[in-house]
């Protein structure tokens, strides 16, 4: 069987995405996604994501882990299925879908290739240590550092992702400095298990935290750089709850095509 897919990134985050409005993929088949998201042997991806009808909303977004499990939010693709949502015609400039975390609003530029995101509403931020672990979709924890672009990410990600406190649910870890005008953030994805150039999920627990740790309230906008490019966050923070947050970036496809899966 011929598969029809689209690749699609956002700020390097890149996703294979299937439209299956028709209900005609049965995408509970974890090596079937793993395979088709191994860069050497298949499309290659972070995540692969489907995108099928659902009562009350433009779509719903399933979405996959590079290694064929179910994952929780992802942010980017989040971003980047809107995007294919408004070039293949379901939507135009504004919509409201349901992912696995609830329902989203977003908004699409003009131009078609810059989406704004709303994530869920952030009530609890952790302290463990120095560093801060919440979940905006994901679980996310993230640890501000210097000289991050001398840090080995895989390592260093993976011994905070598989330590005694987090390795049986696996946490995203997310290494974070202050460049002044803007954050600079690395990740290591769980279910990826492996540094990625973007995490849309990251870079908003970053933004969050990076708010709690400097006591700023009201409406903050935070530009962040990643290894893909650059995002923005905004939000209102009132010194306890994040409300109105929005991760903000590029949303591009790349290519189109088919691949025999047998």
């Amino acid at each position: 069987m011929n598969l029809k897919f689209y690749k699609y990134q956002g700020a390097g985050n890149d996703f294979v995405i299937v439209d299956n409005r028709e209900g005609a993929i049965n995408h509970q088949q974890p090596s079937l996604i793993a395979n088709i998201c191994d860069r050497r042997f298949g499309i290659g991806g972070d995540g692969m994501m489907f995108l099928q009808s659902k009562e009350g909303y433009d779509f719903e977004m399933v979405y996959y882990n590079s290694d064929g499990q179910p994952s929780s939010m992802c942010g980017n693709g989040g971003r980047c299925i809107v995007a294919f949502a408004h070039d293949i015609g379901v939507i135009e400039n504004e919509t409201n879908f349901l992912a696995v975390d609830g329902p989203h609003y977003a908004k699409i530029s003009d131009s078609g290739d810059w989406v704004s995101l709303q994530m869920i509403d952030v009530n609890v931020v952790h302290i463990d240590g120095v560093d801060y672990v919440l979940n905006t979709g994901s679980p996310h924890y993230v640890r501000f550092t210097e000289r991050l672009e001398d840090t080995n990410m895989f390592e260093e990600g993976k011994k905070i992702r598989y330590n005694d406190v987090y390795k049986a649910e696996g946490i995203n870890v997310n290494f974070v400095e202050d460049k002044g005008d803007h954050l600079f953030v690395r990740t290591y994805e769980r279910g990826v298990e492996d540094e990625t150039y973007a995490c849309g999920t990251g870079v908003t627990a970053v933004a969050l935290a990076m708010a709690k740790r400097q006591h700023k309230i009201g409406d903050i906008s935070t530009p962040v750089k990643v290894l893909g490019g650059n995002l923005n966050i905004r939000f209102n923070y009132d010194g306890e709850k994040y409300t109105r947050v929005f991760l903000e970036g590029p949303a591009k496809k790349v290519f189109e095509g088919e691949i025999n899966v047998g």
